[in-house]
């Protein structure tokens, strides 16, 4: 295909340094892993933002977490319709394979996704409405979410948009009938987080609100 191009090489300079330094370090690990497989504890399901760099933010190693990420954290509601879903299959691989003992929706501030979603739902941007976006259907697993908040002081709407975004799909995960079972005989916990890019802060949902970590 004539169409792909070589990588920049400000990326392969980036590689040989983590070959050279990080991968030397620790590679009776690496091959630990390649060896014997994944064996991660947790599930995190955060935003494709940039912004937010989970593994950095907990410290975690190379194994240690398995990383679904898509367009504000959401998780769509279980439904077995024959289509591709690349965030349920990804549940379904952490539940029923890997048996990871954690599940947690990482949330974060000023997120694009949720905004597009308010800014759809309010009636401002007509043409993620059309059939055709991508991003606005996906957006729709969101308007839940919306509804709860419109009526709330137009400074407090999207703050609160990003908590519905971690609450909906909390509440989505649970339409899966293999996560409902993992949790309700208590092999695996579901946990809710928002990142606050700014002030590096973390807030965990309790079911009902969000407060400090």
């Amino acid at each position: 295909m004539s169409m792909i191009q070589p990588l920049p090489p400000y990326l392969v300079q980036r590689f040989h340094g983590w070959h050279a330094t990080g991968y030397q370090a620790n590679r009776s690990w690496y091959r630990r892993l390649a060896e014997d497989g994944q064996r991660p504890r947790a599930m995190v399901i955060s935003c494709c933002d940039s912004r937010v760099h989970v593994t950095s933010i907990f410290g975690a190693d190379s194994g240690e977490f398995f990383i679904h990420r898509n367009i504000a954290n959401l998780v769509p509601p279980f439904t077995p319709d024959g289509e591709q879903h690349g965030t349920s299959a990804a549940i379904e691989y952490a539940v029923t394979t890997l048996h990871v003992a954690q599940l947690i929706v990482m949330g974060h501030t000023n997120c694009g996704g949720v905004d597009a979603c308010h800014e759809m739902c309010s009636g401002h941007a007509p043409d993620l409405e059309a059939s055709t976006s991508f991003v606005g259907r996906w957006m729709d697993i969101l308007r839940p979410g919306y509804e709860r908040v419109k009526d709330l002081p137009a400074e407090r709407q999207i703050p609160a948009l990003e908590e519905q975004a971690v609450a909906i799909s909390l509440e989505n995960l649970m339409t899966f009938p293999f996560v409902s079972a993992a949790v309700e005989s208590d092999q695996m916990t579901l946990h809710g987080l928002l990142h606050d890019i700014g002030t590096g802060g973390l807030r965990q949902y309790d079911g009902e609100r969000f407060t400090a970590v």
